[in-house]
């Protein structure tokens, strides 16, 4: 039966999943791969953004946006990584919390579209 997300192994379950079939995709592995070349480091700062996102441990301090401002995606790109992390948080959870994951995964998707579509457009790059 299938617990909620309630603990940093069910983070890093969820996370180490995730980018497992985020590196292995046709349509967005070519990016993440090109960009990450030591996955060690990138996978625990994830680890400490969930964490402090769905658990309310504040143990990751940075700004999420500015590294994927110039990333070479589209709409389709946002689209397959959102139904890569549903489907993940859906392959081992069930709850408020996983419910929670999936909503945040969305509204990260849609503001990280967003900004970068408005940063191309007027051909600028984020503050910070």
């Amino acid at each position: 039966m299938k617990q909620d997300i309630s603990s940093l192994d069910d983070i890093k379950l969820l996370v180490n999943t995730f980018y497992g079939g985020v590196q292995e995709d046709k349509l967005i592995g070519p990016i993440f791969n090109n960009i990450i070349q030591d996955w060690t480091p990138h996978l625990e700062k994830m680890y400490t953004f969930w964490q402090t996102v769905l658990l309310g441990d504040h143990t990751y301090f940075g700004s999420p946006f500015p590294p994927h401002a110039k990333l070479p995606v589209q709409p389709e790109h946002f689209e397959r990584w959102l139904f890569l992390w549903r489907s993940t948080v859906d392959m081992f959870f069930k709850g408020e919390k996983a419910e929670e994951a999936k909503w945040r995964g969305k509204a990260m998707a849609e503001m990280f579209m967003a900004k970068i579509s408005y940063f191309r457009e007027r051909q600028t790059k984020p503050l910070i």
